[in-house]
């Protein structure tokens, strides 16, 4: 064999090996192959533009998110502010994932596959925080606190002090958001 095609192998089967252990949401082309150029164009569109993962483009999809779900779109900035400052890839000390801080059990109920990718955690988020305003009679506080802490500590009436300061907080950053617009 020619020694570039030997190389020139090697570097293909190098590559099949980095999109079989990185590239696990890529499912293969009917053929069983796929070119690499291919699975960059996926990578890319999934990661979004970057004119997408801006504070700009952040807001507007959390605005979209927020008309879809009949909630102020000021309460999700807030929301989004406080549990993770506008950062994609937050993770908290107790494994909370993305821009809205979802759990992965929460995430997981909500259909959320990649807490990280901002149009997914943004609409979950939303959809949830949605419910719980539903649940709470519209009671916006409450909502808030079960989305912190969870519903069946606020059902108990149980809210821990950090999800009331969590509660404050939101409230005080969305008082301030509708002023501003």
């Amino acid at each position: 064999m020619i020694p570039e095609m030997t190389n020139m192998n090697r570097a293909l089967g190098r590559i099949d090996e980095i999109l079989q252990r990185c590239v696990p949401w890529m499912e293969k082309r009917a053929s069983g192959t796929q070119r690499f150029v291919d699975v960059l164009d996926e990578a890319v569109k999934k990661a979004g533009t970057p004119a997408e993962r801006s504070i700009d483009g952040l807001r507007r999809l959390a605005g979209r998110c927020a008309e879809d779900y009949n909630i102020d779109e000021e309460l999700i900035r807030a929301v989004i502010q406080v549990e993770s400052g506008w950062n994609p890839e937050a993770v908290s000390a107790k494994g909370a994932r993305g821009l809205m801080q979802l759990m992965p059990g929460t995430a997981d109920m909500l259909g959320v596959e990649d807490p990280f990718d901002p149009e997914q955690n943004i609409e979950g988020g939303v959809k949830y925080l949605s419910g719980l305003t539903d649940k709470y009679n519209g009671d916006i506080e409450k909502a808030l606190a079960a989305y912190n802490a969870g519903p069946n500590r606020v059902d108990a009436g149980r809210i821990p002090e950090a999800a009331s300061r969590y509660v404050r907080n939101v409230m005080a950053l969305y008082r301030r958001y509708r002023e501003e617009d």
